[in-house]
């Protein structure tokens, strides 16, 4: 279930936060957060990825190229205790957390800058993406 999007305090200031409860543990949603190669499977935005690490980390470097066009330079900024935040272009873009959950469930949240408030829409389906990708993965390993 996704919920409406609520402006919080976050470790960046206030952010708009859109979030989803998904059926799979935190680990497996932070797989698919943080592997780069994955990006453009549930990232509406985001058509290729370069990056020398497969999975984010601090400091970590590369490009995106959004919606088909342009490429654009992106740093991690931070990655740690399940939550990674990144700039795009030098301008501080969304964080990603997670937060673990009872029965195996977790929380996938993105957490938007609020100059960059129409991008919600655009969270919410990747989160749905998000939580699709993150299932399988789930059900799979344990058939």
């Amino acid at each position: 279930m996704v919920a409406l999007p609520r402006v919080e305090r976050t470790p960046d200031g206030r952010r708009l936060v859109v979030d989803r409860v998904v059926g799979a543990d935190a680990e497996a949603v932070w797989t698919v957060f943080t592997d780069t190669e994955r990006w453009p499977e549930w990232g509406p935005s985001v058509s290729a990825v370069r990056c020398d690490d497969r999975f984010v980390e601090r400091g970590a470097t590369g490009e995106v190229q959004v919606a088909g066009g342009p490429w654009i330079p992106f740093a991690v900024d931070t990655c740690e205790n399940y939550r990674w935040t990144w700039r795009v272009a030098r301008i501080p873009a969304t964080g990603h957390a997670v937060t673990p959950l009872a029965d195996n469930r977790a929380l996938a949240a993105f957490e938007v800058p609020l100059y960059a408030a129409g991008y919600a829409i655009v969270c919410r389906r990747a989160l749905s993406r998000i939580a699709s990708i993150a299932e399988r993965a789930t059900e799979d390993a344990t058939e």
